[in-house]
């Protein structure tokens, strides 16, 4: 019975955070660029600006270059929700990382589904950046693994002790490809929340109307999910983790936009050099030191 219930709760995570994640997404954006905002001395757009956007985006006519890509688009939609869920519901956190890896692959497959010279360049971009993060991301669940010998999300929470102790590496590599994976300076080189980059809009250029407000709530999906592991490293069995968990994922999101509004943007060289470099210094010397206590 008591197994049962906590199947239930499990279940019932899951779903609340197919439900809930995009309000936070949303309004994570809308506090980005509020902040943002007042870091360049500007009033900034309200906080909910970014449901106005969205809710634009639906109403308007649905185009697609092919039947491809509007397939392709759903599909890294659907994974990364499906990602989440995995995450929220306990699952094995590898997994959560393969799906949303899959999910990448959609993103970029639509992408270059359109043969359009700007898409093409921003899927290039996109493959760099997908090889610059991955190996850190496998570290990650490593580094949880390692920690609490286990990959289950559900058990790492169970601990006596939060993963932060034990992996402090993994966690600083981890915040560190954040800047990657959220698309912020000085690593948006494959598309960027600002329209008057080089390459236009790069992955994102040739998605208009439903398609390109789905790629926004993936988005925001991803975003929530990735948080959510920032905060997997602060949360144990004491109840008063989750209050460090809020407050290290709040740190690290204001970190997150403080860097990418004194940035400029690098080349993929530069990028891919400071990425495995960090993930070697950070991630392989914390895995030697678990390896050698173990």
């Amino acid at each position: 019975m008591i197994e049962i219930t906590y199947f239930m709760q499990r279940v019932i995570a899951g779903i609340l955070f197919v439900l809930a994640a995009p309000l936070i997404g949303g309004l994570l954006e809308g506090i980005d660029r509020k902040i943002s905002a007042r870091m360049q001395g500007r009033k900034g757009p309200s906080i909910l600006q970014p449901f106005y956007d969205v809710a634009k985006l639906v109403k308007k006519q649905l185009l697609a270059v092919n039947n491809l890509q509007l397939l392709l688009v759903t599909s890294y939609f659907l994974f990364m929700v499906f990602t989440g869920a995995l995450f929220f519901s306990g699952c094995d956190i590898l997994m959560c990382f393969f799906a949303m890896s899959t999910a990448s692959m959609f993103l970029l497959l639509a992408s270059t589904s359109t043969h359009s010279p700007y898409s093409t360049m921003g899927s290039h971009r996109e493959l760099i950046q997908i090889m610059s993060y991955e190996p850190m991301v496998l570290l990650t669940a490593v580094g949880f693994y390692l920690a609490s010998d286990s990959f289950k999300v559900y058990e790492i929470v169970q601990s006596d002790r939060p993963t932060i102790l034990f992996a402090p590496g993994f966690f600083l590599g981890f915040v560190f490809i954040l800047t990657i994976k959220f698309r912020k300076s000085p690593f948006d080189l494959s598309t960027s929340h600002h329209a008057h980059q080089e390459v236009v809009k790069g992955v994102t250029t040739e998605m208009v109307g439903l398609q390109y407000a789905l790629t926004e709530l993936a988005e925001w999906y991803e975003n929530v999910f990735l948080l959510g592991v920032v905060g997997l490293f602060f949360v144990s069995s004491n109840p008063w983790s989750y209050l460090a968990a809020v407050i290290a994922i709040a740190v690290v999101y204001f970190i997150e936009i403080l860097i990418d509004n004194v940035s400029a943007r690098v080349k993929w060289q530069l990028m891919l050099k400071m990425a495995w470099g960090m993930t070697l210094i950070t991630g392989g010397l914390n895995l030697f030191i678990l390896d050698l206590i173990r």
